[in-house]
C-alpha cells in the first residue's frame, strides 16, 4: 500500500533558522527491504536495489518486486558496514548489460573494497569478474567508502575508506586506504591518473586524505565534482574533488575522536584542501545527488544529501560552487537514511537505512482543490 503524505520543510538559513514552505508528497514504493544501500535506474525506468545483506533486487517503476537474487560475489562479507553496496550502471549498459558492483570481501580477520563487473540478464547476474581489489587488507567492518560515479570520459571513481583504525593509512600514498581511485571500468589503470608514474604511490589514487567518502556526484553543467565523507565526533565535509589533491584526514579535520580525545591540533594544513561546507555535530553524510530534473525547478543544481545520524534529507542550495542555505527535510520520519537519487522522472528517490528499510518517492504536492 502506498502512504501519500503533504509535508513542509525547514530552511536553515546560515545559521539562523527561517521558515519556507515546500509543499511536496512523499510516496512509500516498497517496504521490508533489509539494509537497503544504493539504487540505479535501468533503461526502462524500473530499478535495481543493493541490499547490504547481500541481495540485489529487480523492482518496478512503481516498487513492484520483480526478482531478488544473491548475486554470488567471490568472497562477500557481511558484517556491520560491510557487504553489498553499489550497484552502477555505466553508459554502456544498454549495449553490453553489463553493470559493476562495489562489496566487501575478505572474512572477519582479513578484509577489503573489492569491485566486480557482471551483466544483468533475464532478471539474473551472469559472468561476475572480480576487477580490482584495494589493498592493504585489514580487520574490523567499518569505513569501506564503496560509492563509484562514471565520468564523462568512461573511467570509474571508486571511494575507499581510512579502514576506521588505520586513519593515519589515509597520508600514506603506497596504499588505497582513505584513497579516491580512477579505474577503466575494466579494472584497469588509467594512464592519466594523476600518479600513475610517481613512485611511491599507487597508481589507481585520484585524490587521498579520506576518512570515508559516502557519497559521489558530477555537476555535468560545471563539471565540479563533490564528495561528502563523514568526521568522527563532528567534522563531517563536503569537499570539492581535484585530482591528486589532498584533503587532510587525519592531519587536518574539525572532529575529535569518540574518546573526546583531539585528533589533530589543525583545522587547516599547507598543502591539503578545506572543506566547502562541514557540520559539527556530525549528521553522517550517506548517499547524494545533484538535481537536475524537471520536477523541482527551484531545486535545479542544488545537492541533496542523506543523513544517517541526523536522520534527515539536506538540501544545499548551491551558487556558484558554494553552499548559500541548508534546508532539511523529511525530519519528521525520524529515520536514517541512506541513499538519494534524481530519478529519470525529474522524482528524487530515497532510502531509510533499517532492517525492515523503505523505498520513498518525493514529487511536488498536488493541489488540494478546495
Amino acid at each position: 500500500m502506498k502512504n501519500i503524505i503533504n509535508i513542509a520543510s525547514l530552511l536553515l538559513l546560515l545559521g539562523s533558522l527561517k521558515v519556507l514552505a515546500v509543499p511536496y508528497q512523499l510516496t512509500t514504493l516498497a517496504e521490508d527491504l533489509n539494509y537497503p544501500w544504493s539504487l540505479a535506474f535501468l533503461p526502462d525506468n524500473s530499478m535495481l536495489l543493493t541490499e547490504r545483506t547481500g541481495k540485489l533486487k529487480h523492482l518496478s517503476a512503481a516498487g513492484e518486486l520483480l526478482a531478488a537474487v544473491a548475486p554470488g560475489l567471490p568472497q562477500l562479507y557481511v558484517a556491520a558496514q560491510g557487504g553489498l553496496l553499489e550497484v552502477l550502471l555505466p553508459d554502456t549498459f544498454e549495449q553490453n548489460q553489463q553493470l559493476l558492483l562495489s562489496y566487501v570481501c575478505g572474512d572477519a580477520d582479513a578484509n577489503t573494497l573489492c569491485l566486480a563487473t557482471a551483466r544483468w540478464q533475464q532478471q539474473q547476474l551472469t559472468d561476475i569478474k572480480l576487477i580490482f581489489k584495494a589493498e592493504p587488507y585489514r580487520q574490523g567492518a567499518a569505513h569501506y567508502g564503496g560509492r563509484m560515479l562514471q565520468l564523462p570520459d568512461g573511467s570509474i571513481l571508486l571511494t575507499l575508506g581510512d579502514g576506521f583504525d588505520y586513519r593515519e593509512q589515509a597520508q600514506n600514498p603506497a596504499n588505497h586506504l582513505g584513497k579516491i581511485v580512477r579505474l577503466n571500468p575494466d579494472g584497469s589503470i588509467p594512464a592519466d591518473n594523476p600518479f600513475a608514474l610517481q613512485g611511491g604511490y599507487a597508481p589507481q589514487i585520484y585524490s587521498l586524505g579520506h576518512r570515508n567518502v559516502q557519497g559521489i556526484v558530477l555537476d555535468r553543467v560545471t563539471q565540479q565534482l563533490y564528495s561528502h565523507e563523514h568526521g568522527p565526533r563532528g567534522g563531517d565535509e563536503l569537499n570539492i574533488i581535484v585530482p591528486g589533491q589532498n584533503y587532510g584526514w587525519p592531519v587536518a579535520t574539525r572532529g575529535i575522536d569518540y574518546t573526546g580525545a583531539r585528533v589533530s591540533p589543525f583545522r587547516q594544513y599547507p598543502g591539503m584542501v578545506e572543506p566547502i561546507w562541514h557540520w559539527s555535530p556530525s549528521i553522517a553524510p550517506a548517499g547524494m545527488t545533484l538535481y537536475q530534473g524537471g520536477l523541482f525547478l527551484d531545486w535545479q543544481g542544488d545537492l541533496f544529501i542523506t543523513a544517517l545520524a541526523g536522520k534527515a534529507l539536506h538540501q544545499l542550495v548551491m551558487e556558484n560552487g558554494k553552499v548559500v542555505t541548508e534546508q532539511l527535510l523529511l525530519t519528521e520520519l525520524n529515520s536514517r537514511l541512506r541513499d538519494v537519487r534524481t530519478g529519470p522522472d525529474g522524482a528524487l528517490y530515497v532510502l531509510t537505512d533499517s532492517a525492515s528499510g523503505k523505498l520513498l518517492r518525493l514529487t511536488p504536492a498536488q493541489p488540494s482543490g478546495d
